[in-house]
């Protein structure tokens, strides 16, 4: 089953964030199959419990009361006054001590049984299936069309994360305001696309370290890295109106340490006038703060008109590939005999470095291990060539690689593995 929580009631109207809110909690009620309308034990009735147990009996949906702060003396009068709602016994609960917990799992237990689909109604269950690939093929990979994709959506306060969620969704499914900060918590919100499960998770808006100081806030933004963890592609949303500030480049950053792959997304661009201009400005500062990500995405939309999101949706889809991909070795140490001839290794105390093989080991990101005569003699600036030409040769933009050293010969020499990897 799936839970929403919705926000505080408020009996508001117009286009005020407590209005926004309250359409937000109706578009809800309308939506769901179960209701647990959730009362102050310890406060007792308020008109607006009235005002809202009024808008729940008209929604023809199974409504539960549930009183929270139920421990204690403090909330005997709280549990008799909710019966005056005329919604039945309320289910006595403390959310903090775990008291109730179990009678609302009978409850959803009881609606999941009766809502069943017949034995005969059911769809089958569709096995994931691997990708074919020749054995000849120049690039191999494991990505599986049919599995569902994570996608986080990060970036800065107001930049239209969750404006550009709700165009894709084509509903209201999160709430947008000029307000700075509405979102709090990381919401995922599943989402069909071309037949495929796209898992879109919308989070806070991340600014500078030394601007955040409250403590939800504070949460809020470690929320928001957690989220990055957990996806597999991230899209990183700039307000184009904006001038690149470092934490664009901080959140970047981020994304390719922890393995992920990146797409920048552009928003706003119906605001912008010289968009040549922007856009050479914007591709340039990229390729020359973000050299880890050398060629990543860089799709301009609206995510308020709804404009380039196929473009946007492709690229996700094309870096996804390029994360999953696995390369056969011999065409990697192809590669590498012909990036040796363009440029040899230093030597180093009058001895010459010898790269002896490489191979792929993971995916997701590429991996790769590469075997030599002295890896700590080995230059940053020899290894950073490999993997940006690794980059362009094999065309995987917008995901991390991973260039490991170890010292020693081929471990596959004669098809027999002479030494453990790792």
């Amino acid at each position: 089953f799936r839970l929403v929580d919705t926000a505080g009631y408020e009996d508001a109207t117009g286009n005020s964030l407590e209005a926004r809110m309250r359409r937000q909690t109706e578009a809800a009620i309308r939506e769901a199959d179960l209701i647990f309308f959730m009362v102050d034990a310890r406060a007792g009735i308020t008109p607006l419990d009235q005002i809202f147990a009024g808008l729940l009996r008209k929604a023809d949906r199974p409504v539960h009361l549930v009183a929270n702060k139920a421990e204690g003396k403090a909330a005997e009068a709280g549990l008799a006054e909710a019966w005056s709602l005329g919604m039945g016994e309320p289910v006595a609960l403390s959310a903090e001590h775990g008291i109730g917990i179990s009678e609302l799992y009978d409850i959803i237990r009881n609606a999941a049984e009766q809502a069943a689909p017949a034995p005969g109604d059911a769809q089958g269950h569709v096995p994931e299936i691997d990708v074919d690939i020749e054995p000849d093929s120049e690039h191999t990979t494991r990505w599986n069309p049919n599995r569902h994709l994570n996608v986080a959506i990060i970036g800065r306060p107001n930049a239209g994360k969750s404006t550009l969620i709700n165009r894709l969704v084509g509903t209201d499914r999160l709430l947008t305001g000029p307000e700075a900060g509405i979102t709090r918590d990381s919401i995922m919100v599943p989402w069909e696309y071309e037949g495929r499960t796209i898992n879109l998770v919308d989070t806070a808006g991340i600014r500078k370290r030394a601007r955040v100081h409250k403590k939800l806030e504070k949460l809020a933004v470690a929320d928001a890295l957690r989220s990055i963890q957990y996806a597999e592609i991230v899209v990183l949303m700039l307000d184009a109106t904006q001038p690149f500030e470092k934490q664009d480049l901080h959140l970047a950053s981020l994304v390719e340490r922890e393995g992920r792959a990146l797409v920048i997304a552009l928003n706003k661009w119906d605001l912008i006038r010289n968009r040549n201009e922007t856009l050479a400005r914007l591709r340039e500062a990229c390729e020359r703060l973000l050299p880890q990500l050398r060629g990543v995405p860089l799709i301009t939309l609206s995510g308020l008109k709804g404009r380039n999101i196929p473009r946007l949706m492709q690229a996700i889809f094309d870096i996804e590939r390029n994360w999953n991909i696995r390369l056969p070795t011999s065409k990697v140490n192809q590669f590498l005999s012909a990036m040796v001839q363009a440029h040899t290794p230093p030597a180093v105390s009058g001895r010459r470095l010898k790269l002896r093989y490489m191979t792929q080991v993971k995916s997701r990101p590429p991996t790769f291990i590469l075997f030599c005569s002295r890896p700590d003699a080995l230059p940053a600036s020899y290894t950073r060539y490999l993997v940006n030409a690794m980059r362009e040769h094999f065309n995987m933009v917008g995901t991390p690689i991973r260039l490991w050293l170890r010292a020693g010969d081929n471990p596959y020499h004669d098809g027999k593995k002479k030494r453990k990897l790792g």
